[in-house]
């Protein structure tokens, strides 16, 4: 399979926007978070037997007012991946990967869909993978 420099360009547009959520989480840096979710989106999982779901507002808030505790602050290696991408078409992606906080691991399907200048998560569903010791 071979791409062309449009095809190229997406692609690299949506990693950058990836990167932009890792860096997010890493440093606690809500307006980075601000930047890659859409306004709308919301994040959903089931950890509990109910569906949880969030406005992102209020997740991106949480996560910036956590920035004295961030990984990076705590002087941890930045620990993500992507795991898979599924370009449902040229303006969507379902995009799997796998995050470090601290000691949590975190698995994240994020829905994203490229707007007039950039690609956006819209929805995210996530779930506690493991638990693991510091180091």
């Amino acid at each position: 399979m071979t791409f062309d420099d449009k095809q190229m360009n997406a692609q690299t547009d949506l990693f950058t926007a990836v990167q932009t959520y890792f860096d997010g989480l890493f440093y606690c840096v809500k307006e980075k978070l601000d930047r890659v979710f859409h306004p709308a989106a919301s994040l959903f999982d089931v950890e509990k037997v109910e569906t949880f779901a969030e406005p992102i507002a209020c997740f991106n808030a949480d996560v910036g007012a956590n920035a004295a505790n961030s990984p990076h602050t705590l002087g941890h290696q930045m620990d993500a991946e992507i795991l898979m991408v599924d370009c449902l078409s040229p303006k969507s992606a379902l995009v799997k990967i796998r995050f470090r906080a601290r000691r949590n691991v975190y698995q994240d399907h994020l829905s994203m869909l490229k707007g007039e200048s950039c690609w956006q998560i819209v929805a995210k569903v996530w779930m506690l993978e493991k638990v693991v010791e510091e180091i």
